[in-house]
């Protein structure tokens, strides 16, 4: 799948679990850039995205997530 549409489907969870589209996406985008991003978010974030795709993430995949370019890299590997 092309990162264009991976980073679609993840501003659509973004925005679904924040509840605004106050960001832009871009692959250094960090949760400290976007408001509301908090550790409890994060976690909605993550399974929101585990839905989307219908991927599970393993522990290593997320400690290898740094922004979104790295979060888009390891959905590429699991799609």
């Amino acid at each position: 799948m092309e990162a264009d549409i991976i980073k679609e489907k993840i501003s659509n969870a973004l925005t679904t679990i924040l509840g605004h589209d106050d960001f832009e996406l871009h692959d250094e985008l960090t949760a400290k850039d976007v408001d509301g991003w908090d550790s409890l978010s994060h976690m909605m974030i993550i399974t929101k995205i585990e839905e989307e795709f219908n991927i599970r993430f393993k522990l290593r995949d997320l400690n290898k997530l740094k922004n979104l370019g790295s979060l888009v890299s390891v959905i590429q590997s699991k799609i």
